[in-house]
């Protein structure tokens, strides 16, 4: 699997999310879900990340905290919010 930046996987979900067929694509189908969906995948890759962190090597946690950005950017997909709104409050 090729490495990409969060700036590049943003745009790749940004692109799913407008063109995708939810029941081809994970992206469009949680857009699809919601906010409430979205948001439940969060806080279950959240406490991943925690619990790998805790009791798991780097690399286990390392891709848990994938699986958290990638559901965050989801969720800034869903909402409508850009990496510029992001980078505003960093």
């Amino acid at each position: 699997m090729a490495n990409k930046t969060f700036e590049e996987l943003f745009t790749e979900l940004r692109n799913k999310a407008a063109t995708g067929d939810p029941a081809t694509s994970r992206t469009a189908e949680l857009v699809a879900a919601g906010v409430h969906t979205i948001g439940k995948k969060v806080v279950e890759e959240a406490a991943e990340v925690w619990m790998a962190a805790e009791h798991e090597g780097e690399d286990r946690t390392a891709e848990e905290i994938s699986q958290l950005l990638y559901h965050l950017q989801v969720m800034m997909v869903a909402r409508g919010i850009t990496l510029d709104d992001v980078y505003a409050h960093l």
